[in-house]
């Protein structure tokens, strides 16, 4: 009881901080909204999450139906994985499947728990398990020895790390290359968009807090609290997925849309899986192919330091960073991301298995 009472008190006092420092800011902001949605919005006319490819189900390893969607040709030459972040699902690669249909044959899946893919026990929300499930997923789409090339975003990337971690003998055989976005191998603090002071308070209770709401009525308060956050949902979005503050309403409504369908047992489920991830042991095995390590200059959710210690721990990977862009670089700065993507799986289709780096192609079993 004294523990529930001290966290139940901290809670009190973050969110009486909050308030208190955030409400003249709120109310500021609501109207400069107002006034951002009445300007023109070249986005607003986009088909946003509207794009749709040949539909598959997948079944992992326990059962789970995972939802995927695949553009272009089956002879391809090479077969592009898209894995999207936490609390997201495939329709994030908006851009990317709208522009790069000439790099080859696209794949694009939803995580367990999110979008169109099944829910999880909660035994099996872990990283490990998405990198489980991207092996059922390449199996499935891309049997024999065609190449692929992985690409991850966030909680994405740490999908393929964490499959490198499985399998490792799939890098410099089938899989000849990865782009990893926005993500890292360790070290995650999801408290980290906050002010300082407020940090530690943050982190001992959302876990608690979290567990709680996953579960009865809390959980279906969260959920009507979700649906009606208006314009704060808005505000929070934008100031944490994005690096410009003139980010386009249009994309970040569309972004805001994904996280709150996304259920609140899994936000708290992965939330936890991302806390205590650690997939540093798998760096070796991705450094077998080409790796580029893409990310925004302006990231709240992964400082700049444990990006470049992602792409330190990667043999031979290449960092590049976007000035001035945010966490959701795939949304906020298409054209920078798709050219990086192009040039990379490229890189790995010119090489291949013929750069001294990697072994005869082989077929996934």
């Amino acid at each position: 009881m004294a523990r529930w009472r001290r966290i139940t008190g901290a809670a009190g006092l973050l969110a009486g901080a909050l308030a208190a420092g955030a409400g003249a800011a709120i109310a500021a902001e609501k109207v400069a909204v107002g006034r951002q949605r009445l300007r023109p919005d070249p986005e607003a006319a986009e088909p946003l999450g509207e794009l749709r490819g040949r539909a598959l189900t997948v079944l992992a390893d326990d059962g789970a139906a995972l939802h995927v969607e695949i553009d272009g040709p089956d002879d391809a030459a090479v077969t592009v994985i898209f894995c999207h972040g936490y609390t997201l699902n495939s329709d994030c690669w908006h851009y990317q499947r709208r522009d790069l249909g000439g790099l080859g044959r696209l794949v694009f899946w939803d995580q367990r728990g999110h979008g169109r893919s099944g829910r999880s026990i909660p035994e099996h929300v872990s990283i490990d398990q998405l990198g489980a499930d991207l092996y059922s997923v390449l199996r499935a789409v891309a049997p024999g020895r065609g190449p692929v090339v992985l690409v991850g975003h966030s909680m994405g990337g740490m999908a393929i790390m964490a499959l490198a971690g499985l399998h490792p003998g799939l890098f410099g055989t089938k899989v000849i290359g990865a782009v990893l976005i926005s993500t890292a191998a360790s070290g995650i603090d999801p408290t980290g968009w906050l002010p300082g002071p407020l940090r530690p308070v943050a982190r001992q209770i959302t876990p608690p807090v979290l567990r709680g709401a996953a579960r009865g009525r809390p959980a279906a308060l969260v959920e009507r609290a979700r649906q009606a956050a208006g314009d704060l949902a808005f505000l929070s979005t934008r100031y944490i997925a994005f690096g410009d503050g003139r980010i386009s309403p249009a994309v970040v409504d569309f972004l805001e849309l994904m996280i709150r369908a996304t259920p609140v047992d899994v936000v708290a489920g992965f939330y936890l899986a991302l806390l205590y991830h650690d997939e540093r042991d798998a760096l070796p095995a991705v450094g077998r192919v080409p790796v580029l390590v893409l990310a925004g200059e302006r990231d709240r959710l992964i400082p700049a330091r444990i990006t470049e210690q992602l792409a330190a721990g990667i043999p031979g990977a290449e960092l590049v960073r976007l000035p001035g862009a945010g966490h959701v670089v795939i949304l906020e700065r298409p054209a920078e991301v798709n050219e990086a993507i192009t040039r990379l799986v490229g890189e790995a289709v010119a090489g291949g298995a013929l750069n001294g780096r990697s072994r005869r192609p082989r077929a996934v079993q």
